[in-house]
């Protein structure tokens, strides 16, 4: 009982939401009489502040809560319209109400951010307290849910970017919210959001003098405000995982057919995620409704997570979408001319390439083994003439070293560079190559605790950024040297070199067409302005994946990417001199197999964005580390099943 008082005794709780049947409002709501039983006099149409003679006209209501209404009000001198928080003198007649009004009056009022709702100015006369605040006319996300049911991923990332910008802000300015959910995210005639409602919102106070009242929307509450463990940025967080699971599904995670079930839930912080939720939703949902606070992400952390940089986040939604779920363009000003871009770039017949949007379970299984005999059977291959010995194996029997040999450096043949044995060779080549190579190691490399010592890796190139945009266009990405490529879906590649001036085009495999960006031929406009598009959205959103650098190249570049493959863990790529990069998901770890002075590297990128690299032959004999190897198992596997 002393829970549900002090939940309906907040003068701005969620009571005074604005929102019609909110999904997860669950509200506490009780019966309110007006001071002395009787009725409010009528409110004037034409209401005049007392102390500035301004005159405004009170419109149409835009929302109600327990103490207060928001009516549409328009300053008569200047026809500004505002949302004004109207609140009778005689809702807040007693000491503590009104201490909860003037505060927050005074945390709103220096608040100035894009994503939050703005206060303009607050007045009073003899019936009523008055807050203008900035007009949102599309109001607010609860009302657009309740059009539209679910909302799509892309609009979500839209919709999160702002929220978590606006909430960073709060949190800078040592401000929680207490109370964030649909129907406190207001939408302007432009679609941006706002946060907004601050009459729950406090001061964050040191760990130990913490606020520790239970107040807020019921279904939003994190398991530490439950538990008066007391109020941190981390439940405001917690609120944050209860409002996209919300828009995702329609309906919050916690919601029951009782309260006190609904709290259950929340102190076990048991939850359903619905198999229509990518794996990129579900882990981030995952992380925002952890149990214990510590765990759950700060705002930095959050837009970079997977679900934001490897899913398309539309610029601007257009206003249909508080209605009707929208269509995704590129987002560019020029968008009938992207229409006709993809039209003359993929109508008709279209020769996609394979390409793999999810991976089932894949383990652990080796086909035939590689042509080579293994160091056990006594029956070592004759060495190739005239090639040295990589110096890590120096000092071993010869039986072993050839074996390392065949297996780091043989495969490439007698061809002087990897790009000139690939010249006439196909993808399925390059892959049975790394193949052998990657299964030849894991077959023959000992298991060890400790990494082995690295190496210098001279300009190594490799995959920094990428988006997977395949259901219109096809993959992009960018490379440590900042070459922009595309690999369209039907089957051509484009790279943008770094100068932004160069682009080569390979119509297949080794076939290369180069011109400016000045001059592009007429069938190559459509393709050329979505590889650009491609390269500001990258270079605008995403972050690099790690501390390898690699020199700019203006002249003719090395790397162009022949296929990819995602499964639900790691997303596989596999470039033409041979190069194979796996990112990994969950802990945003890399590893990228590539060949220097004829002889197999293998870089790994830690949970840290730190790289290490290391001869092939030297994890051959030392051995590698049991979660380093899991990986490359994982990758093998990836390779082996690319073409099932």
């Amino acid at each position: 009982m002393e829970l549900l008082r002090n939940i309906s005794q907040q003068p701005t709780n969620s009571n005074r939401m604005y929102e019609p049947n909110q999904p997860g409002s669950c509200e506490l709501r009780r019966k309110r009489t007006e001071d002395h039983g009787h009725a409010p006099a009528e409110m004037s149409k034409i209401i005049t502040d007392p102390a500035t003679g301004k005159c405004y006209c009170r419109g149409k209501v835009l929302g109600k809560g327990g103490f207060a209404k928001c009516y549409e009000m328009t300053d008569l001198s200047t026809s500004k319209v505002y949302a004004a928080k109207i609140i009778p003198h005689t809702r807040v007649s007693k000491p503590h109400q009104r201490e909860k009004i003037d505060r927050e009056i005074e945390l709103h009022r220096v608040l100035h951010h894009k994503h939050i709702v703005h206060f303009y100015h607050h007045f009073e006369d003899k019936d009523n307290i008055y807050i203008l605040l900035e007009y949102c006319s599309r109001r607010s996300l609860a009302h657009i849910l309740k059009a539209r049911k679910v909302l799509t991923e892309p609009e979500v990332r839209y919709y999160l970017r702002q929220i978590v910008s606006g909430l960073k802000y709060l949190h800078e300015q040592e401000i929680l919210h207490r109370d964030l959910k649909l129907g406190n995210f207001f939408v302007s005639e432009s679609m941006e959001l706002k946060v907004g409602d601050f009459g729950l919102a406090a001061k964050l106070e040191p760990a130990g003098n913490r606020r520790k009242t239970i107040c807020g929307t019921p279904n939003y509450l994190s398991p530490e405000v439950l538990n008066k463990q007391g109020h941190g940025c981390e439940s405001d967080v917690w609120a944050l995982g209860c409002v996209m699971y919300t828009m995702l599904l329609g309906r919050p995670p916690f919601e029951t057919t009782n309260l006190k079930e609904t709290y259950r839930c929340i102190r076990e912080a048991r939850y359903a995620l619905p198999s229509s939720l990518s794996p990129q939703a579900k882990q981030l949902i995952s992380s925002l409704l952890a149990k214990t606070p510590e765990d759950r992400p700060h705002l930095d952390h959050i837009l970079r997570h997977d679900f934001f940089s490897q899913g398309f986040v539309p610029e601007r939604l257009p206003a249909s979408c508080c209605h009707s779920a929208p269509e995704f363009h590129v987002s560019s000003p020029a968008k009938s001319f992207f229409k006709k871009a993809a039209a003359a770039l993929f109508g008709g017949k279209r020769d996609k390439v394979k390409y793999y949007e999810t991976l089932s379970d894949v383990r652990p299984c080796y086909l035939t083994p590689p042509s080579f005999s293994s160091p056990q059977d006594g029956r070592p291959p004759s060495p190739s003439a005239g090639r040295p010995v990589a110096p890590a194996t120096e000092g071993l029997p010869p039986t072993t070293r050839d074996t390392i040999r065949l297996i780091v450096r043989g495969s490439l043949g007698s061809c002087s560079s990897s790009s000139e044995c690939l010249e006439d060779s196909t993808t399925g080549s390059v892959a049975e190559t790394i193949t052998s190579v990657l299964r030849g190691c894991l077959e023959n490399m000992p298991k060890a605790d400790d990494i082995p010592n690295g190496t210098e890796c001279s300009n190594l190139q490799w995959v920094t950024k990428w988006v997977d945009y395949s259901n219109k266009y096809g993959f992009g990405y960018q490379l440590s040297d900042h070459i922009v490529g595309v690999l369209f879906n039907n089957g051509t590649h484009m790279s943008l070199l770094a100068d932004k001036k160069t682009v080569h085009y390979y119509a297949e495999l080794g076939q290369c067409s180069v011109f400016s960006t000045s001059d592009v031929p007429e069938h190559f406009v459509g393709q050329v302005t979505v590889l650009k598009y491609f390269a500001h959205y990258m270079e605008e959103n995403l972050m690099d994946g790690g501390d390898l650098v690699s020199q700019p190249d203006t002249h003719m570049p090395r790397l162009y990417l022949l296929q990819w493959l995602k499964s639900d863990r790691a997303l596989m790529m596999l470039f033409n001199d041979g190069t194979f990069q796996v990112n990994f998901y969950h802990d945003h770890t890399k590893i990228i197999l590539c060949t220097q002075r004829e002889e197999y590297m293998l870089t790994y990128i830690n949970e840290e964005r730190v790289s290490s690299t290391f001869r092939l032959s030297s994890l051959l004999t030392s051995g590698c580390p049991a979660d380093l190897r899991q990986r490359m198992e994982y990758s093998l596997n990836m390779l082996l099943q690319r073409c099932n």
